[in-house]
This record gives structure tokens, sequence and C-alpha cells, in this order.
């Protein structure tokens, strides 16, 4: 397909979905590219689909090099770089404790962050940008599966609270830059992630990392059990970050609308069938203990994603061939990790 072709999006109007434009722009491949937060676990993944597609002209910068909390130094960069497309993965992150404990700090990172990218993006005439969010965005009493017109209609879980208000307000920018001038900001709103680069600190870890090093660290101690907080009953899903990367691309290339897309695997699976999938994988031979004095958490939590199936794009990552990639890559990297 010509790299600097536009083509039109059949109309989803019978699919109940109100799409903004139906003509959409193809990022060039000699385009120049900036992917706010390339070290993350997101960011770094939409490196590696940019590159593998044969994308060379890459603006990363570190946040030591580029703090996008400061303003003007945001808008000296985008005048200075004048970026053709954007990708906005970088966010401050933590596990419930620090969410928790630093809430005002996350509220306001966040907010300053959004804001000026998506604004210093807006004054130097970014042909497309994408906001990264999080599914923390929908209310802790959520119908599921969790549906994008769900957004706003009821209260949000209470310890993530200020990030799950950034990243609403980082939507609602994108929708109203689009309303008010005209520019195409999309959102895009995924499920657990997990992956290379992952975050495997104990300490703030999300479950499926956390399982991981502790199934691997259990093996090499010879331990003869592992716990594992919970019933094990939960119902979860896990999408593989490079599949989260493809459908990113995706959306960049087929998609233009003031509403935001969920992406997920359509796939749930307990937390008992998660830790023994793991198990299997890390090669530990030992039995798992389930504490079912310890908190379960949700009972289930699931995105729809059928707007994003409509448009033609599925996850192709199994859990299983997911977390073999994932534990690959733990392994070679296991004593740089965070946490380790």
């Amino acid at each position: 397909m010509n790299s600097n072709a536009s083509r039109s999006v059949h109309s989803l109007d019978q699919q109940s979905y109100s799409f903004f434009t139906d003509i959409i722009t193809i990022m060039e491949t000699n385009a120049k590219i900036y992917v706010a937060g390339h070290n993350g676990l997101v960011g770094s993944a939409i490196v590696r689909a940019l590159k593998d597609r044969g994308y060379t002209n890459l603006i990363l910068k570190s946040s030591k090099e580029l703090d996008l909390c400061r303003q003007a130094d945001v808008e000296a960069f985008f005048e200075t770089t004048k970026p053709d497309y954007v990708f906005l993965a970088a966010a401050k992150v933590g596990g419930i404790h620090a969410n928790n404990t630093y809430r005002a700090s996350f509220l306001y990172d966040n907010l300053m962050i959004e804001a000026n990218v998506i604004h210093g993006a807006y004054k130097v005439g970014v042909k497309k940008l994408l906001f990264l969010g999080s599914s923390c965005i929908y209310p802790k009493l959520a119908p599921q599966p969790m549906r994008e017109e769900h957004l706003l209609t009821g209260a949000l879980e209470p310890t993530n609270e200020p990030y799950a208000i950034a990243k609403i307000a980082g939507l609602k920018l994108c929708e109203n830059y689009c309303r008010q001038y005209g520019v195409d900001f999309i959102s895009a709103m995924p499920t657990n992630l997990y992956g290379i680069n992952d975050n495997f600190d104990l300490a703030n870890s999300h479950v499926l990392p956390a399982l991981m090093r502790k199934f691997h660290e259990a093996k090499l101690a010879n331990q003869p059990s592992a716990e594992v907080w919970g019933s094990g009953s939960p119902l979860r899903e896990f999408l593989y970050v490079d599949d989260l990367a493809d459908g990113l691309l995706f959306l960049m290339d087929n998609y233009s609308g003031t509403e935001f897309v969920n992406i997920g695997s359509s796939k749930e699976v307990s937390i008992k069938e998660l830790a023994l999938t793991i198990k299997e994988v890390v090669g530990y031979e030992g039995e798992i203990v389930f504490d079912s004095s310890k908190p379960d958490g949700t009972p289930r939590k699931l995105m729809d994603p059928a707007k994003l199936t409509a448009l033609g794009w599925q996850a192709q990552t199994s859990l299983k061939d997911g977390i073999a990639k994932t534990y690959d890559w733990f392994l070679l990297h296991y004593e740089s990790l965070r946490g380790v």
C-alpha cells in the first residue's frame, strides 16, 4: 500500500459507532514520529513496532532530556522538532501504595504531561496524535464487559482515583481539541498489559509479572510451595504489549474520531488459571497455595473491544505464548530488572 495514501473507512453507523471522519491518513514511512515515554512498557513496544515496519525517523527523549511537566520546555521541543505524528505513552505510574500515598503528585504530573504534549502538538500542526489511557478510567462497579459508553457513569476506584481522573482529562482533551480545532487526536484505552520491559518489582508490579518472578525465585530456591493472594477465582483479561503496539499502529492508520477506543484480548482467565500457566512456563514444580484470607478484588474485569473489532483488528498472541516470550526476556535481563 502506498505509504502516502489516504483511504476511506466504511461507516459503522449500523453498529451505533459515530466516527468523526471518513478519511484516514496513513503514516508515511519517512514521517517524523515522536514517541513520548519510549522507555516504558508501552512506549518501548511502540518503538519496536515502528522499527519493524520500517519507520526510522523516530524522535525519542528520556525524562532526563525532556521534562514533560515543564510547559516551556515542551513547547520549545515541539517548535524545534515539529513531529508529524505523536504517540503519547508517557505517564507517572505506580502501584496501589504509590497511587494512594502520592495522590496529588499523580494527578498533577499526569495532567501536566497530557496538557503540555497535546497542546504543544496542536500548536505546531501535528497531523495525528494518539493518547494512551488506562482501564482504570471506568467506574469501580462498571457493567461487564466494559464498553466505552460506561465512562463517567459511576464512582471510580478510590485508591487510584487521581490517576484515573488525569487519564479521563487526557482523553477529554483529545476529544475537545478535535471538536474545537478540527485536529486528529485520538485515544485508546488498553486492558491489563504485560510483556517485554515489564515491571517485576514485587513491591509495586502487577499480578502477572509478580507471579512470574515469584515462581522463578521459588524454582531457584527449590521451595516446596509458593503463595498466591486470594482464592484464585477472580476473572481478568491480559493483552501482550506487542499486540497492543500493533493495535495502536492500526488505529493510527484506520481510525479518526472523538470517541476513545477500547483495546483488549476479549479473553478472560481466572487468577488460578493464570498462575498455573505461569507455573508451567517457568517450570516451577512446587505447589501453589492460594491464601483465601487475602482480598480478591473485583470479581470480574473485562473490556469490550467491539468497536476495534468492527474496524478489523484483533489480538494475535495467546496468553501462554505471550507469557513464554515475556519469560524469555525476563531470564535475559533478570539481574538488571527493577526491584531485583
